[in-house]
């Protein structure tokens, strides 16, 4: 949690979030995706200063379990000075202990989000899903906490002006916008419109036209000329293995070519033969592309 110190921008983790989507394609299946096509809402979390602070953290939690499907999952939720924004005790279950920073007594607006975060842990810990070392192990909660419709919170948390700043969560703002643009390109959701933090419009725009850059990559034909142009010339002379640079790579195919491309909705990888106009349907998250090889 960056509070009042610098909050780093930009995208320094974005290959490992990528990883994460593709590991919750993976592990969760197309069809267990595509039901959490709807966010949790504004509404469902709103918390107000004149909430018993417990019972409206609890209420929160019942929410968010409710949203990620966990029927036998029981969160007691307490508060206690700490570094971290929260902390999950992940054991077998029933019921999972939270703790939370007492700074979020007086900040109530933002217990959802700590609390979406935490609760991903354990939805995490229930499918065995995890990235090894700590790190990389929260990128990965911080990103399916977003693709699965919780993450706009954590976004919306994100606030900087010239005297303080606040952020949580180990993905940067950018990344943030990012992730919940994937998602709002697959569902078509606008998650905008729950923004209360200035800072968080500016995020996902960015992050929107970043997700926006994968859909434009060669070899699919919505990529502009200089990558066409970048791809033909490495077509041409036949470059066996990775392109420096590029997300495509070419490989033997009898005697012709294949190329492979992560696909930029789950960033699977995949592999069509080079013989012009292909269409290409992932077999991961289903998405059919149009593809000029």
């Amino acid at each position: 949690m960056a509070n009042g110190g610098p909050v780093e921008h930009g995208y320094p983790h974005l290959e490992k979030v990528r990883a994460a989507i593709t590991a919750l394609y993976k592990r969760l299946s197309y069809d267990t995706i595509q039901t959490f096509a709807s966010s949790v809402v504004p509404a469902d979390m709103a918390f107000c200063d004149t909430d018993d602070l417990y019972l409206g953290t609890q209420r929160v939690a019942r929410e968010l379990v409710r949203h990620y499907r966990l029927p036998d999952a029981r969160i007691i939720v307490s508060f206690r000075e700490m570094t971290h924004a929260a902390n999950v005790e992940l054991a077998a279950g029933p019921e999972y202990f939270v703790e939370l920073n007492d700074r979020f007594r007086k900040h109530r607006r933002d217990i959802g989000a700590a609390l979406a975060h935490e609760i991903m842990h354990v939805y995490l810990h229930r499918l065995d899903l995890s990235f090894p070392g700590t790190r990389d192990n929260e990128i990965l909660t911080d990103t399916a906490t977003t693709y699965l419709g919780a993450g706009w919170l954590l976004l919306d948390a994100y606030r900087e002006d010239g005297a303080s700043s606040q952020k949580l969560g180990y993905l940067t703002p950018e990344e943030f916008g990012y992730v919940l643009a994937k998602r709002a390109l697959v569902f078509g959701e606008d998650p905008s419109v729950w923004f209360t933090s200035p800072q968080a419009y500016v995020a996902y725009g960015k992050g929107m036209a970043e997700a926006r850059h994968d859909e434009q990559q060669p070899p699919l034909t919505a990529a502009g000329w200089a990558g066409r142009r970048r791809y033909a010339r490495d077509r041409r002379y036949g470059r066996a293995g990775p392109a420096p640079g590029a997300p495509y790579t070419f490989s033997p195919d009898g005697g012709g070519l294949r190329v492979s491309f992560p696909c930029p909705t789950c960033h699977q990888r995949i592999r069509v033969p080079v013989r012009g106009r292909v269409r290409a349907r992932c077999g991961l998250c289903r998405t059919v592309l149009e593809c000029d090889t």
